[in-house]
């Protein structure tokens, strides 16, 4: 009687083409990587996961660490996306290119679920080259802002740099803090952190009209 091997026994997945099959196995490398992390993951459990063999998982994927980039990647470009939609949608003003930043990162938290901690909270971040693309989100959305900035409060372009990363931090935070408590609605949140932030960037910007001598709009 024929043997039966362990991956006929728990089944193959359909066959599917090349783009299928890999956008598949990012989808589920990002969740076994996001609840478990990256040094609890292999590459037996996204093959069994699935349920390909290693072989074709790694025709993908020559390594881990190149799936979990790819994965990183991912994640970043949904991040950016996110930003670059809500600052187009309302930036006629000051605040509203805080709240379009403070939205973006609540938004994107909300959405993204537990994945998110693979940009905001990654286990690898020691690899340098882990640490460029799970920074690149936050340093995209951070220079975004500080071009606002510097046009709506003149502010030299070291000090708007940093500012923007300072609100891009508290973005991040504040959002993901909500995400895991669920207490307030996201809605409300957007509007608390937006306050908050505005009362310290506010600043800047009607000390750049005192100096420019320009009134404040009713």
């Amino acid at each position: 009687m024929p043997q039966v091997s362990e991956t006929s026994r728990r089944g193959r997945a359909p066959s599917m083409a090349r783009d299928e099959r890999r956008a598949q196995l990012l989808d589920i490398a990002q969740d076994l990587f996001a609840r478990l992390g990256y040094h609890h993951v292999s590459m037996d459990d996204i093959a069994e996961h699935a349920q390909v063999s290693k072989p074709v998982l790694y025709r993908h994927f020559p390594s881990k660490l190149d799936l979990y980039l790819d994965v990183v990647d991912h994640r970043s470009e949904a991040l950016v996306a996110a930003i670059d939609e809500s600052l187009r949608a309302d930036v006629t003003s000051g605040r509203a290119v805080v709240r379009a930043l403070v939205r973006a990162y609540v938004q994107f938290v909300e959405e993204a679920g537990d994945t998110f901690s693979l940009l905001f909270e990654s286990d690898v971040t020691r690899d340098a080259e882990v640490r460029q693309r799970v920074e690149a989100a936050s340093a995209a959305a951070a220079e975004a802002v500080c071009r606002g900035l510097r046009e709506l409060a003149g502010m030299p372009a070291e000090h708007a740099q940093l500012v923007s990363t300072a609100l891009v931090g508290m973005a991040r935070v504040a959002a993901t803090a909500r995400y895991r408590t669920g207490a307030v609605p996201v809605d409300d949140a957007i509007e608390l952190i937006t306050t908050l932030a505005w009362r310290g960037v506010g600043g800047f910007v009607d000390r750049a009209r005192d100096d420019a001598g320009v009134q404040p709009s009713a």
